[in-house]
């Protein structure tokens, strides 16, 4: 089971006694969250638009179809900007004909559109700074407080009849949490709990990516307390729910290791309860099965956010997992709203991304990337998969594997390549950290999980026409690279051409199934199993793999698959047949399912974990992990 689980339950726990003293002292939230509803209501989002006041929007006629002619011009027009900051755009033009290849990746014309509108709102925003800033220098924008690491509510009274909503800056990254502690009461006790993210221009309603609705007395399906979990959006309308207790236990699936419906959570029939307290009372009735929420009665419920999904833990118990669904992930969230008959005694949310202010940052100048000669061939290139509110997880690989002696002499460079956000206040944070760091290439599309297969042809064409390199390597945010022996590697293998280097699958196939986060369709992959490829954590070409796929993509042979390594083993596996002679080399110590001793890759490592191991490379001059692996 995951580290962070551990401590979900520890802090959980804590939580509640740190509350048995200010519930029976001072029950903060006289006022309730009291817009009842009915448990059977056919449309969960009648709440939001009752109580919602509505949007003031720049006036857009959702009908008008912005031609990709338009599209093209505002992303790639000149801009009155420095040559500092043009240095996160190195990448960006080359990028400009992927508007003919968006059709063939899931929602690829909707994350170009969003970019567009993202930019033009950068743009605008840098260009008033620029301005503020040459009339007055104490002007200039201090940002050090836009993204904030923690947010919490404990005064409840305001919320009258308009339900509860906490604004979310700079949305959700994997490690955030949402500790709601209440007590659901009133008529009925249904509650609900709805992760929104931000509504494009002329969209009258947000998209859902997290819809947790709590219905006591049951619903239409049953008469036994049930969870319901879903999404929304304006084009799909509401998705399939997803129940727990399920009616079909066979399919609990497993989210980050842990049920998608705990086992124990069930009806409740003797609703037996502790007498001595109202804190954390018994709910486990003598069938073995407990519902997680009873009215009268006090819940510490906590979201945190996952690799793969959502997870609820209801006083310190695993409750629920939630799969994110596609373009509905995290990093979109900027509002908790809490609606229905719950007395809400506080609401925090905790590890949020956030920005390093670089004004206090006193290694600063040894984190900045270094000036790459254009006459200089790089030995390695490496770049490095981000999503723009991943603040910590880049400064992470900063003060750690990006301090190795060749990455700080020039001879192997690193980036970080970015997508745009939906939200303005992310791209404002990400583009002064890019203009500070100088390592962070910017990605003319909004970033979604189904075209990261656009990242790794934009770092191809970074290591063969922007800095020239002998060899290109791709990993993630959460991977501990030890270059020095990638490095070596290269120098043992002394195959200048046709490389593919990592820990090498020659014998995968497609997942069928739609419940898996990796499904490929027929249409999409028709064969029963794939060519050979590199598991993405860690894989390095050479330059002649790197430059053909570039060649492919300005000719528009390249195929697009939204499975990023599989993709390249594809392109790769197309060059041979056309008679480029490859050589799989095949890396095991690759681990990309977390660290074991001796790595030369380390995946699903956290910020801590990064620095750790750096620290023991530092101090043992061995590659040993840390913590329990």
């Amino acid at each position: 089971m995951k580290k962070w689980y551990a401590g979900v339950l520890v802090a959980s726990l804590f939580m509640l006694l740190v509350l048995r003293f200010m519930v029976s002292n001072n029950p903060m939230g006289q006022g309730y969250l009291s817009n009842p509803f009915s448990s059977n209501a056919s449309n969960p989002l009648e709440w939001v638009r009752a109580t919602t006041p509505p949007i003031i929007q720049s006036p857009v006629n959702k009908s008008v179809v912005i031609s990709t002619e338009t599209m093209v011009s505002s992303l790639f027009a000149e801009r009155n900007i420095s040559t500092e900051e043009r240095q996160s755009l190195l990448s960006w033009h080359h990028l400009r004909h992927l508007i003919d290849k968006a059709q063939e990746l899931p929602n690829g014309l909707e994350a170009i559109k969003q970019a567009e509108n993202a930019w033009s709102s950068l743009m605008f925003s840098v260009e008033e700074e620029r301005l503020a800033s040459s009339n007055d220098t104490s002007r200039r924008r201090t940002n050090e407080k836009q993204c904030p690491h923690f947010l919490n509510r404990m005064n409840a009274t305001e919320l009258g009849n308009e339900g509860f909503r906490l604004r979310v800056p700079c949305g959700l990254t994997q490690g955030s949490s949402i500790t709601i502690i209440g007590i659901p009461d009133g008529l009925l006790g249904n509650f609900r709990i709805d992760l929104t993210g931000e509504p494009l221009p002329g969209e009258p309603e947000p998209p859902v990516i997290l819809h947790y609705n709590v219905r006591l007395h049951g619903d239409k399906i049953t008469e036994n307390p049930v969870i319901v979990q879903n999404t929304w959006t304006l084009a799909h309308d509401w998705g399939e729910e997803e129940r727990c207790p399920s009616p079909s236990p066979e399919k609990n699936k497993k989210v980050d290791e842990l049920d998608q419906c705990n086992k124990m959570v069930g009806n409740d029939d003797n609703r037996a309860r502790s007498n001595i307290s109202k804190l954390n009372p018994s709910r486990i009735s003598t069938s073995g099965k407990y519902f997680p929420f009873k009215q009268g009665y006090l819940s510490v419920a906590t979201l945190r956010v996952g690799s793969e999904g959502i997870q609820m833990t209801v006083d310190g118990k695993h409750i629920t997992s939630f799969a994110y669904r596609e373009t509905l992930e995290p990093w979109l969230v900027s509002e908790v709203k809490i609606s229905g008959d719950l007395k809400l005694i506080s609401v925090v949310a905790s590890g949020l991304p956030t920005s390093e202010d670089s004004d206090h940052t006193t290694d600063l100048e040894s984190l900045k990337s270094v000036p790459l000669p254009q006459e200089k061939q790089l030995d390695l290139f490496i770049g490095v998969f981000s999503t723009a509110n991943n603040f910590k997880r880049r400064m992470a690989v900063r003060r750690t594997w990006m301090q190795y002696s060749a990455v700080r002499s020039g001879a192997v460079a690193v980036r970080f390549f970015v997508g745009l956000h939906k939200n303005q206040i992310v791209n404002e944070e990400l583009w002064n950290e890019a203009r500070t760091y100088g390592d962070v290439q910017l990605m003319p599309f909004v970033d979604y999980y189904n075209l990261i297969t656009w990242k790794t042809l934009a770092i191809c064409i970074f290591g063969t026409k922007v800095h020239v390199a002998k060899y290109i390597m791709k990993t993630d945010d959460d991977a501990f690279v030890r270059v020095d022996e990638v490095l070596a590697s290269l120098t043992r293998i002394k195959a200048k051409n046709g490389l593919l280097y990592g820990l090498i699958n020659s014998d995968s196939r497609p997942h069928r199934s739609t419940d898996s986060k990796w499904y490929i369709s027929h249409e999409e992959w028709p064969e029963d199993s794939y060519p050979p490829w590199a598991h993405g954590p860690g894989y390095v070409v050479s330059h002649d793999i790197a430059s053909a796929v570039h060649k492919k993509y300005q000719d528009g042979q390249l195929k697009m698959f939204k499975l990023e390594d599989v993709a390249m083993g594809i392109w790769i596996a197309d060059m041979k047949k056309s008679g480029t002679k490859v050589h799989y080399e095949n890396e095991g110590r690759v681990y990309n399912e977390g660290c074991k001793d001796g790595y030369v890759v380390a995946h699903y490592q956290g910020p801590r974990e990064m620095l750790c191991l750096w620290q023991k490379l530092q101090e043992a001059k061995r590659a040993t992990c840390c913590g329990d692996r």
